[in-house]
Parts: C-alpha cells; sequence; structure tokens
C-alpha cells in the first residue's frame, strides 16, 4: 500500500488572532491535499476533471477528529490513503500531523460526479487501477 504525501507550512492566513489554525483552514488543506493527490498521483488534475471532462469529486461526507492545535510556522505533513472505492465513491483517509505529533484525521467520502447533469459516474479505468495503489490493506 502507498501512501500519498504531501507538505503545507501554515501560514499567517490559516490563522486566528491566537496564532493557531483556524479549524475552517484546515478544510481548506484538505481539499488541497485532495487536489494535489489527483493531479500529482492520479493524473489527472482539476483543471482536466471540471474543465474537460465535466467532472468533479465533491465530498459526500467528512468527519474530522482534531487531535492538536497548529501553529503559525508549523509544517503540517498530510497523509492520505483510499479506504474503499465504490461505483462512484472514494473513501479516504486524510491525516495531518507535524513533527511526528497528530493534528488532525480526516475520514472523506468523495463522488464522483458529473458536471452537466449532476448525477453520479463511475470511476473510469485507467483511474481506478491507480488509485487501487492507494488502497491501505
Amino acid at each position: 500500500m502507498a501512501a500519498f504525501e504531501h507538505r503545507i507550512p501554515v501560514m499567517f492566513q490559516h490563522c486566528d488572532p491566537a496564532g493557531i489554525v483556524f479549524y475552517p483552514r484546515y478544510f481548506e488543506m484538505i481539499n488541497a491535499t485532495v487536489e494535489t493527490f489527483f493531479a500529482e498521483a492520479v493524473g489527472w488534475s482539476f483543471g482536466q476533471m471540471h474543465v474537460a471532462e465535466r467532472v468533479g469529486v465533491p465530498a459526500g461526507k467528512m468527519e474530522t477528529d482534531f487531535h492538536a492545535p497548529s501553529r503559525l510556522g508549523d509544517v503540517l505533513d498530510w497523509r492520505l490513503t483510499v479506504q474503499r472505492i465504490g461505483g462512484a465513491s472514494l473513501d479516504l483517509e486524510i491525516a495531518a500531523s507535524a513533527e511526528g505529533e497528530p493534528r488532525l484525521t480526516a475520514r472523506v467520502t468523495l463522488i464522483l460526479v458529473d458536471l452537466d447533469h449532476m448525477t453520479s459516474r463511475r470511476w473510469p479505468e485507467p483511474r481506478r487501477s491507480i488509485l487501487e495503489t492507494y488502497k491501505e490493506e
């Protein structure tokens, strides 16, 4: 099983006046990790998906556990693994840590959607095969 790894430094824009990550900003970082995963690991950028192929991957469900605060200047190490691949759905676990300390764990269900008809669509080959390589055993 391969995990996709991505780093995001905590910047001033992510923080509240106390200097810790304001929790909605984590969801932006989760989305950035997903978008980078599709571009770099799957070879299917959001530009290609949304503009050329008219499909998207909105979140159908997200559950997040926050373990410890992140502060301005921290570097978050994000780890994404595929938990399950359905016909049109994809369950991911996305975790962030800083210097080995867990900061959050999110369980996300994405749905492959036809953007013109707003209906679900099966994962195409070879995309499904690539996603399988990131599946946690």
